[in-house]
């Protein structure tokens, strides 16, 4: 961890456990000032805590990415106690998993409202203070399953239209010195790829062992795989990358 004063402030969402953990870490570590995002702001502590022990400086701050009011003043209120914000990973996200003939039409907007509204309104609260900048990167996280995943109608079209949303912003910001990437990671281990084994009916030990088998690299990834990723995009030698989508996944993905 630097001991030098951060030069940039840095947005992750989604911050309190899993992949948005690794990477708000990994962004600490990289010398940035970190604002922990999440929809319960105390669930964010250990990582505020993680980071602040190991010399960097981070804030807990609790928003619903899907609110338009919430989004606003957390945005506000980061530019206010770390400094204006020219980093956001889009990262929050929720599982509505079901086949199609047995989704609720809740099920989808929750999904939809998580992912893709909450990406909108989280970028385009940030990107006034990269623009003002002159300087920014938006890292927003897909997945595999954008490529159809079956129980995944809505989280797969999410993830798909994610990936559209990184590439119209790449050309809208780039003029700015704002680029836009997606990362689009594989089997990770996390909560969420918990619970998918839950519903599946798979032990989760038995189901990381199953999914690393069909993986080319013969083990399933961890949430440090992504932030690494993510550390690049959010870098200056990435500035004449952008409008791209990285599949962090072991192999060769379509």
């Amino acid at each position: 961890m630097t001991d030098s004063t951060p030069t940039r402030t840095a947005i992750v969402t989604g911050a309190a456990r899993g992949i948005g953990a690794a990477v708000a870490e990994r962004l600490a570590k990289d010398g940035n000032a970190v604002a922990v995002l999440d929809l319960d702001e105390g669930t964010c502590q250990a990582v505020v805590d993680r980071i602040t022990q190991a010399g960097g400086k981070a804030l807990a701050v609790g928003c619903d990415v899907s609110d338009e009011e919430s989004v606003a003043s957390a945005v506000d209120r980061v530019a206010s106690e770390l400094g204006a914000p020219t980093i956001l990973v889009n990262n929050a996200g929720v599982l509505r998993d079901n086949l199609i003939f047995k989704m609720s039409a809740d099920d989808w907007d929750t999904v939809m409202n998580v992912h893709l509204r909450g990406s909108f309104l989280m970028t385009r609260a940030a990107q006034k203070h990269m623009t003002e900048a002159k300087f920014g990167r938006v890292v927003n996280l897909s997945s595999t399953s954008a490529l159809g995943n079956r129980g995944q109608v809505n989280y797969s079209a999410a993830k798909a239209g994610l990936q559209g949303f990184t590439k119209t912003l790449a050309i809208e910001l780039g003029k700015f010195g704002v680029t836009a990437n997606a990362i689009a990671p594989g089997f990770i281990v996390t909560d969420m790829t918990a619970a998918t084994a839950e519903r599946v009916g798979v032990d989760f030990d038995q189901f990381q062992e199953l999914a690393a088998k069909e993986i080319p690299v013969q083990r399933v990834g961890r949430p440090e795989d992504i932030a690494a990723a993510a550390s690049f995009f959010c870098s200056d030698d990435a500035g004449f990358v952008s409008g791209q989508v990285l599949y962090v996944a072991g192999g060769p993905r379509d």
